[in-house]
């Protein structure tokens, strides 16, 4: 069950019957007159084209196995609608049938028991993650198959997406540019394609180590407020505890009585603390953590689709290739050893067709190349996300650091009772000399 917050024509999508005829979709990226390779994009002008938010709702329980569901919410549709984890699917699904050629980030890994909280959260925000970078890749943002999943309110959103991709062809097919790619690539573009691989690998390892970093840096933020909180608590036990005296202390002017009054009333300030604490390292967690996790989940969609170049279009490519070579050979053969000519007919109309299919493959090839070429200039649109990341992490220790620096000084005057010369009266603490605190 979904609901869209836009009016109902949100999600009454016009399209043609599946066996219609349809339009070619503008599926090639913007680019400057000229030549159609090229993006002028800037990451400011792909990270305003949609914000997407996930969002868990209350679990609701099925016969057997409760269904977690989400309410994703897109600021472009102005709409929101209920979906559940294999709706996801299947429009990723949809997405690689369609866009082969094109960076379709990886889903979340689906987990059917013992599904923890954290599990759940952690797929919310994978799932966040995926459903923005979609929405703002050129060609899916102007999709149907996107604004479908974004404002369709009906319950079989699944079937509905099968059907708009059903009898359509992958991009090759509809992209009006894709027998020409060739005309717009480089002369060496298969060496530009291999350092550029090599490039974003690098770059990829780098960033995996820094949002390893990233998040030891706001777990220790989290555990510091779990200890701040406990030491706090402690000193407030301390002056709390009613155990009686012995009587020669007792006699000693209640220096013990003044102290514990004093540490008793500590806990809320490092309560206090704990809660700046904690404040840093959530924020750390979603604007540094989150970003890394979102530049990390383009360069492996990244590493995916090349390993979906080599693996299939050059692949199939070659096993074309390696077919005709054998045909030829029947040819020659037959033709040598004087076969009857109706034999010999079908294997030149088999040789015919395979190469037909050569033929299909080489444009394939220059096709996936051409994508591959604009995937690439689109990672480095996305690499200014870096100062973003950096912005964000020194911003949050800046702040981090001002807030906890202001209650520490605001504790700090609170101490002075705990300081009690030989005449009763408060002395400020003296400090450490120079060199070793306990040398002779």
């Amino acid at each position: 069950m979904s609901y869209c917050t836009k009016e109902r024509a949100c999600s009454d999508l016009a399209k043609p019957p599946v066996n219609e005829p349809r339009e070619p979709e503008q599926f090639l990226m913007q680019a400057p007159q000229g030549n159609p390779l090229l993006l002028s994009h800037t990451l400011q002008e792909l990270l305003s084209k949609d914000s997407v938010q996930v969002e868990l709702i209350p679990e609701k329980k099925g016969l057997f196995l409760k269904h977690v569901e989400y309410e994703v919410s897109s600021k472009r549709f102005k709409c929101s609608v209920y979906r559940r984890y294999n709706d996801f699917v299947v429009f990723h699904e949809m997405l690689l049938q369609k866009f082969p050629y094109r960076m379709v980030p990886a889903l979340p890994p689906k987990r059917m028991l013992g599904a923890d909280r954290e599990f759940i959260e952690s797929r919310r925000r994978a799932l966040k993650r995926f459903i923005n970078l979609v929405a703002r890749h050129p060609p899916f943002s102007e999709d149907v198959l996107l604004k479908l999943f974004l404002s369709f309110s009906g319950s079989d959103v699944q079937n509905k997406l099968r059907e708009l991709v059903q009898g359509v062809g992958d991009e090759f097919m509809t992209c009006r540019l894709a027998t020409q790619a060739k005309d717009f690539l480089p002369a060496d573009i298969q060496a530009q394609f291999a350092a550029s691989r090599e490039l974003i690998r690098n770059i990829y390892n780098s960033f995996y180590k820094l949002r390893d970093r990233a998040e030891r840096i706001a777990s220790r933020a989290i555990d510091n407020a779990s200890d701040l909180l406990i030491f706090g608590k402690e000193l407030s036990a301390l002056g709390s505890d009613t155990t009686p005296l012995p009587s020669w202390a007792a006699l000693n002017n209640s220096t013990w009585g003044t102290l514990k009054q004093a540490l008793k009333g500590l806990s809320v300030e490092f309560a206090l603390l704990a809660d700046k604490a904690v404040q840093q390292g959530k924020q750390e967690e979603n604007d540094v953590v989150e970003k890394l996790n979102l530049f990390l989940d383009l360069l492996q969609s990244y590493k995916d689709l090349c390993e979906r170049h080599e693996k299939g279009v050059l692949h199939k490519h070659q096993r074309a290739l390696h077919k005709y070579s054998m045909m030829k050979k029947q040819m020659m053969s037959a033709t040598v050893q004087n076969k009857e000519p109706e034999s010999v007919e079908q294997l030149e109309s088999r040789i015919v067709e395979q190469e037909n299919a050569i033929l299909t493959m080489e444009l394939r090839n220059y096709f996936s190349l051409y994508c591959l070429h604009q995937e690439t200039q689109l990672i480095h649109i996305y690499l200014p996300l870096t100062s973003h990341i950096l912005g964000a992490f020194v911003n949050s220790q800046i702040q981090g650091h001002k807030e906890m620096s202001k209650v520490w000084n605001e504790l700090k005057p609170k101490l002075s009772c705990l300081f009690v010369g030989s005449s009763n009266m408060p002395t400020p603490p003296l400090s450490p000399p120079e060199g070793n605190f306990f040398s002779n």
